[in-house]
Parts: C-alpha cells; sequence; structure tokens
C-alpha cells in the first residue's frame, strides 16, 4: 500500500466512514489516517457525527404497530 495522501483520504473520508471503499482504498485511507494528524482528527470529528447521528435515528415502532405490519404482511405473503 502506499500513502494516499490527503486530498486522496479527505475526499473518500465519508465512503470509509460507511465502510464503502473497496478492500485496497480503505487500506490506504486507513494507512494516512495512522500517518496524519490533520486528517486523523477530521475522521474523528466524522466518526462522532455519525455515531451520534445512528444513535438518535434508532427509534423503535411501538409493540402495537410492529404486530400490525407483521399481520398484514403475513396475510399479503398467504394470498399469494
Amino acid at each position: 500500500m502506499t500513502d494516499c495522501g490527503c486530498e486522496k483520504a479527505k475526499a473518500e473520508l465519508e465512503e470509509y466512514l460507511h465502510n464503502e471503499l473497496c478492500r485496497e482504498d480503505a487500506a490506504d485511507v486507513r494507512e494516512h489516517l495512522a500517518s496524519c494528524a490533520d486528517c486523523s482528527s477530521e475522521h474523528l470529528v466524522g466518526r462522532t457525527l455519525t455515531e451520534v447521528m445512528q444513535r438518535a435515528c434508532k427509534e423503535s415502532a411501538p409493540e402495537d404497530l410492529r404486530d400490525m405490519v407483521l399481520l398484514k404482511l403475513r396475510a399479503i405473503q398467504s394470498a399469494h
């Protein structure tokens, strides 16, 4: 692997945060983050924001609603 540089690391950071890069590109970004304080800091901010948003968006449907939806889906599936 070769160090990908700040420009490439920052351009691919969003995809890296969401595990959307191919193995080689992810390894390049990971290697760069290990040796670049600036990009590593930006990665930490992105990772923190991503985690906060994921926690904030975790909503569970009320159990009654889930039961109704599952019953409806089963009824539709059995009709086909």
